[in-house]
């Protein structure tokens, strides 16, 4: 992706960028996926809830089905007491008398019972309606889930990239920063001489500073970037395989803006949910009104019972009194609801209020989908005029450099305005692949909003990654060839060919 290049006077302040064999293996963008797929939170959650959302329909189903119950009891238990009891009677002589008699009891049961009951369901309007909803909500699962996939995609392609600018940033500012110290350098000289004023010195020295400066963030932005990446790997990723320049700049195909609209507002799935969700509300005002609605069910049931009972009574031997029973029961039932206090026609009109709601969410889903699909194809149309005018931009900022060198040798450049176009140069550098990264991730983000995204576009990336050394490993290359007495490896000058013409996918 990058190369060489000297300028004159700026030739060992300009190793940082130097892009000989990496040290390290460097982990192309497939393989993040691959590891993110794996490791990111938000689609294993999307993955789990996908398996909850299956059991829906078996569930809904198991309503309809046949219920079957068997239910059972045994118990033992032991009596005893007295009584007594007054009976009419008369005497010799006639007359009614009142007599008074003990008894005596005792009683030992032993009781046990079983039965079994069977209901199906021959109409209840809710579980009619919750079958249709149990279809719709296992397709409005597997529909998030593909959209978790395709959001993961996205999410890895732009912390992968804000990786690689961040490391492209700090190295422009290292870079910038060794240039202005050799400057600063030659200033002082200068000055000692007497060729140059003081205050040139200190605009080198002011400059200096501020690069210093930049560089602590810079620093922090790239370590805040791979923070970023390690949340949906799970570990910290350090080289990185960047896009190279044989990188095809293709149009979107079909190269019709209307045409991947309407693509989209037929295929995205966040929308193709939101239609879900407004029948699946729509349903589910049919649904309550089962409040309203009879239920029939058939009821069976058949059941056993056995007493085994001895008693006595007044002392004398207990004696069998047994008892054994059967009965079998089949029949209709209806259930007719009245008068609930109103609460059916409360959760009706309650349903009626969300299912507006739902449409109001898909009207806004269908306006944010046709914006992202029209943004994302204007700007993966534009990203491809921006990448061939930075990458012609890096080639004046180039000229323009060593022509105010050239000047500044003469006396007619002070010493900011070369300072000021150095830096200028760096940043398109920078500039010049940030619009490489937006490039493909727009791209991504088009495919994205046309519901099309696939783990394919990853793999047609591949062959133009290329491994590069980090930022880090370029620091020891510069420290080792400082120790050495060496100049450090020479700066990569950005792309050196002009841009390819423009393919069709």
């Amino acid at each position: 992706m990058k190369q060489r290049y000297r300028l004159a006077t700026l030739a060992a302040a300009l190793g940082l960028f130097a892009w000989a064999g990496p040290a390290t293996a460097a982990t192309t963008l497939l393989e993040i996926y691959q590891q993110a797929l794996q490791s990111d939170p938000l689609i294993r959650e999307a993955d789990a809830r996908r398996l909850a959302a299956l059991e829906i329909r078996p569930q809904a189903r198991g309503q309809y089905l046949p219920q079957l119950n068997a239910s059972g009891s045994y118990s033992r238990s032991n009596s005893d007491g007295t009584s007594v009891q007054a009976f009419p009677d008369e005497d010799d002589q006639g007359n009614e008398i009142i007599t008074i008699r003990d008894f005596a009891s005792a009683t030992e049961t032993v009781q046990d019972q079983w039965q079994l009951s069977l209901r199906q369901t021959l109409f209840r309007w809710d579980q009619i309606v919750g079958l249709r909803q149990a279809g719709k909500q296992v397709m409005r699962a597997e529909t998030v889930r593909e959209a978790a996939q395709q959001d993961l995609i996205v999410r890895v392609v732009e912390r992968y990239f804000n990786v690689l600018a961040a490391e492209d940033s700090l190295l422009a500012i290292h870079a910038n920063r060794l240039a202005i110290a050799r400057q600063l350098e030659q200033a002082k000289q200068r000055f000692e001489v007497g060729l140059i004023a003081i205050t040139d010195v200190q605009e080198s020295q002011a400059a200096f500073d501020s690069a210093t400066a930049d560089e602590i963030a810079a620093k922090r932005d790239l370590a805040t970037s791979r923070e970023f990446l390690r949340e949906i790997t799970g570990e910290y990723i350090m080289a990185l395989a960047a896009p190279a320049e044989e990188l095809p700049l293709r149009d979107p195909n079909p190269l019709d803006e209307t045409a991947w609209i309407d693509l989209s507002l037929g295929q995205n799935l966040d929308l193709i949910v939101s239609r879900i969700d407004e029948r699946l509300a729509r349903d589910e005002i049919s649904s309550r009104r089962n409040g309203h609605y009879p239920t029939i069910d058939l009821v069976a049931s058949y059941g056993e019972q056995t007493n085994d009972q001895d008693q006595s009574l007044n002392g004398g031997p207990f004696l069998p009194a047994d008892s054994d029973r059967s009965s079998d029961s089949i029949g209709i039932e209806v259930t007719v609801p009245l008068f609930s206090g109103g609460q059916v026609s409360s959760r009706v009109r309650e349903a009626v209020y969300l299912h507006r709601a739902s449409r109001e969410v898909l009207q806004r889903v269908t306006r944010e989908t046709e914006r992202q699909a029209r943004d994302a194809y204007l700007s993966v149309v534009t990203d491809i005029s921006r990448v061939q005018a930075l990458r012609q931009a890096v080639q004046s900022n180039r000229t323009a450099l060593e022509a105010t060198e050239a000047g500044f040798e003469v006396g007619t450049r002070t010493i900011v305005q070369v300072l000021d176009q150095q830096f200028l140069l760096y940043n398109s550098i920078v500039q010049y692949y940030r619009s490489r990264y937006d490039y493909i991730l727009n791209f991504m983000r088009l495919k994205q909003a046309a519901g099309t995204l696939s783990v394919q576009d990853l793999e047609v990336l591949e062959p133009f990654l290329v491994a590069r050394k980090t930022p880090e490993e370029q620091f020891e290359d510069e420290a080792r060839a400082i120790a050495a007495g060496e100049d450090p490896p020479e700066f990569f000058e950005g792309p050196a060919a002009p841009a390819p013409e423009n393919e069709t996918e």
